[in-house]
């Protein structure tokens, strides 16, 4: 055995503490990378910082694919590479939501999530056929196959323009222009680059008066900054707490009590795939239903199938380790209910709380504090899922199925929040997103708020469509 130990009956093992810390130092990397990133995407710029971290999460691949014997080493490499994995988990809706066109804001950062889902599942069909061979092989070509996504991106980003709030944040207005017509499709004497280099200078003029930015401010009453930060950081700590993660790491302890004779790594891929398809309605439904309604239905339904998954568990499931031949048609039928319902859990989820906070979080920032904002929202996220893989199977060998009831009191919770504190952002650019908030509405409301600027522009286009018809 590579990174375990010996016994004392001379046989090699991998104690807890070794495994504690091999999965847990990428969580670390990932807390750190998160808030890292607020340095980098304001200095370098928001292109020039996933290219930093790009190479950084690549070096750290490196480092635990060139592993021979050393856990030094493979949890040095998965910490740089975790510090990598949390800086893009940030900079990259930031970066969608401020080179996207508002009416497909939504949608692409779906589409980021969808790709991140996609990623995922590859990476559960590639552990599958890989699980069985014999030697290194079994496990470096997971990890080392991590390297191409890394190079890919680090390629990919000298094609892409830097995001034109930042440009004009840096005082090159022609730059931007160019990168907006480019977005947009259209000449950059359009109104649509006129309209929104006029949003864009007045915020940032009005950004700037407060002199630099601090984390501090991120809580500051100014703008509801306090209450953007708050929400951000909420609805990750809701998103990791729904009870669909934990499905992933331990549900198959659950599964293999119902009887199934599917491996771990199968169930693994099955809820991939099913995550996959739930993704693709998102895309659709960011837009169509909004934010606010995607969360509120999601937290229902999976409201839903965590009690039933929960309480049907608990009182129809057999013992951990009980052997086939022992379970009763109770067990079994009981079984098949939760996985069922663990089924739909893991779609809903993937529908509406997978995406949802992630298109949040990213458009609902001023450009002066958008990286630190972002940066808060993502640390809040994976420090979660820190939290959750080291105490949920501890909890879960205590009370069994019971546990779903916490993520159902989490989804309740949730629902709760949302209706109480989350405005609806669909269709609002980023600057009207800012004034929404100045402005008090109530969220429950904010579906039929409209920005004082949206209505001077429609005035405007309708002074210059009147002297066209003149004319």
């Amino acid at each position: 055995m590579r990174f375990g130990e010996i016994g004392a009956d001379g046989q090699p093992f991998l104690s807890s503490s070794r495994q504690s810390i091999i999965t847990s130092l990428l969580s670390a990397g990932t807390f750190v990378g998160a808030l890292g990133q607020a340095f980098t995407s304001d200095r370098f710029g928001r292109r020039g910082s996933i290219l930093i971290w790009s190479a950084i999460f690549t070096v750290g691949t490196a480092i635990q694919t060139a592993t021979t014997f050393s856990i030094v080493q493979i949890t040095i490499g998965r910490f740089i590479a975790g510090l990598g994995v949390g800086a893009l988990s940030a900079i990259v809706p930031l970066y969608n939501g401020e080179t996207a066109p508002k009416a497909l804001r939504g949608t692409l950062l779906v589409l980021y999530q969808l790709q991140i889902i996609i990623g995922i599942f590859l990476s559960y069909l590639i552990d599958l056929g890989t699980h069985t061979i014999d030697g290194s092989a079994s496990w470096r070509i997971p990890v080392g196959l991590q390297m191409i996504w890394g190079l890919i991106l680090l390629s990919g980003i000298f094609f892409l323009p830097e995001s034109p709030r930042h440009l004009l944040a840096l005082g090159k207005e022609s730059q931007a222009r160019a990168v907006i017509a480019q977005l947009n499709s259209v000449p950059e004497t359009d109104i649509i680059v006129v309209e929104a280099i006029e949003e864009l200078e007045l915020g940032i003029r009005a950004e700037n008066d407060g002199g630099k930015a601090t984390w501090m401010e991120c809580f500051s009453t100014r703008n509801m900054l306090w209450k953007r930060t708050l929400n951000g950081m909420m609805l990750q700590f809701i998103q990791q707490l729904n009870g669909q993660n934990f499905y992933y790491y331990y549900g198959d302890t659950f599964f293999q009590s119902s009887g199934t004779q599917l491996s771990p790594y199968v169930i693994q891929t099955i809820l991939g795939a099913v995550s996959v398809a739930g993704t693709v309605p998102a895309l659709y439904m960011i837009e169509s239903v909004g934010r606010r309604n995607s969360l509120l239905w999601g937290s229902v339904l999976e409201g839903i199938c965590s009690l039933i998954a929960g309480v049907v568990g608990h009182i129809t499931l057999a013992a951990p380790n009980t052997p086939n031949d022992q379970l009763t048609p109770r067990n079994r039928s009981g079984g098949s209910t939760l996985i069922a319902f663990a089924v739909l859990h893991v779609f809903s989820y993937s529908m509406f709380w997978g995406p949802t906070p992630w298109v949040y979080l990213g458009e609902s920032f001023p450009l002066r504090v958008r990286p630190k904002g972002i940066a808060l929202g993502s640390a809040t996220n994976w420090l979660w899922n820190f939290l959750l893989s080291f105490f949920a199977p501890r909890i879960a060998a205590r009370i069994g199925p019971l546990i779903l009831l916490i993520f159902f009191g989490m989804l309740v919770f949730g629902f709760g929040y949302v209706w109480l504190f989350i405005p609806e952002t669909k269709g609002l650019s980023l600057e009207e997103v800012d004034e929404m908030y100045r402005s008090g509405v109530k969220p429950w409301k904010s579906s039929s708020w409209r920005p004082s600027e949206k209505h001077m522009h429609e005035q405007a286009h309708e002074v210059k469509e009147d002297k066209h018809e003149k004319e």
